[in-house]
């Protein structure tokens, strides 16, 4: 008797943690029964597929379904979720010959998915089942069915689909990654489906988009005395200004910094000639507009002295800076 069985039997409400680790067991046992050679050839079919995945399943097997068609599609596999009833009125309509369909079912026998069964085969397409029973019709009719069974639902009254809709959602996350190498899936092509979520930030934003390009930046000649300097950091709210030609290649970079140290080594008499020359950082790090906010973020971050702001230099011309606010904020 499971640890969740004794403890309803004896009228206590079973630990969370043991709840935890009865579905962990079924996704174990999920494991040492998996059939390696007909999951290959669930992949296959879908990685052959020129058209889309069509997953489907009723109930709680239906809402499993609709998270995998998520996965899927966030992956780069075009895939929708279509509920067996819709289909029957109306929605085979989106499924041609070039799809595979991924159906789901505990019982293997649910009767919506079994009225589908013949106008599927209408069409051509292949059928991948995962399901709770091998003997059951939807196994019997699929190309290739998988076993998503759990013998014991975490349910006290092993009635409430728990284990083994853990157990489906599991497999089917399994053919999802599966898939990444067979569609040539990286990271970055990942993002590319994600802008909105911070790996798809890390990977498409560029220093070009957060940054303040040259005519919005506080620049100054190197000529210019400490008290334009000031005005310049004072005025651009970037805790720093740029020194740059009449060609805008950059020459150094003030920051508030230097400013202070510069003034703190003067004398009285040599504040009056004072530079923007004479206090700038030259050859200062700089960054790529191409390159990613992630990688100009390190180039702040992984060295003896942080610094908050970067000059943006593309060939010979300045054309910008970027401080570190702007590169956390965006994702970096």
């Amino acid at each position: 008797m499971s640890q969740v069985e004794a403890g309803t039997s004896q009228g206590d409400s079973p630990r969370p943690a043991e709840l935890l680790r009865a579905e962990a067991e079924a996704l174990i046992a999920a494991a040492d029964r998996l059939d390696e050679q007909a999951f290959d050839r669930a992949v296959k079919l879908l990685a052959a597929c020129t058209g889309k995945a069509i997953l489907t399943g009723a109930g709680t097997s239906g809402i499993i379904a609709r998270k995998l068609a998520a996965t899927m599609t966030s992956t780069g596999m075009p895939a929708l979720f279509l509920h067996p009833n819709d289909a029957l009125h109306g929605g085979l309509g989106v499924v041609s010959e070039h799809d595979v369909v991924v159906a789901i079912s505990n019982s293997g026998n649910t009767a919506e998915l079994l009225g589908l069964l013949p106008y599927l085969r209408h069409r051509g397409v292949a059928i991948i089942a995962i399901v709770g029973d091998l003997s059951s019709r939807l196994a019997e009719a699929a190309d290739v069915s998988l076993d998503a069974g759990a013998a014991v639902e975490i349910c006290p009254f092993n009635l409430a689909p728990t284990s083994s809709t853990t157990v489906a959602l599991a497999i089917g996350d399994a053919l999802a990654v599966t898939l990444y190498g067979h569609r040539g899936l990286t990271p970055e092509l990942f993002a590319i489906n994600h802008p909105s979520g911070s790996l798809g930030r890390r990977l498409t934003l560029r220093v070009s988009d957060v940054m303040r390009d040259l005519d919005s930046t506080p620049t100054v000649a190197r000529s210019d005395l400490w008290l334009i300097v000031i005005e310049a950091i004072s005025g651009g709210g970037m805790g720093a200004t740029l020194v740059v030609d009449e060609q805008r290649s950059l020459e150094g970079i003030v920051t508030d910094g230097d400013l202070r140290r510069a003034i703190q080594r003067s004398t009285p008499e040599d504040l009056a000639s004072l530079t923007a020359g004479d206090i700038m950082t030259p050859s200062p790090e700089v960054a790529r507009p191409d390159a990613l906010v992630h990688e100009a973020l390190q180039q702040m971050e992984d060295r003896p002295s942080q610094i908050s702001v970067l000059p943006v230099v593309d060939g010979d011309r300045c054309v910008g800076m970027v401080r570190v606010h702007d590169l956390v904020r965006a994702g970096g």
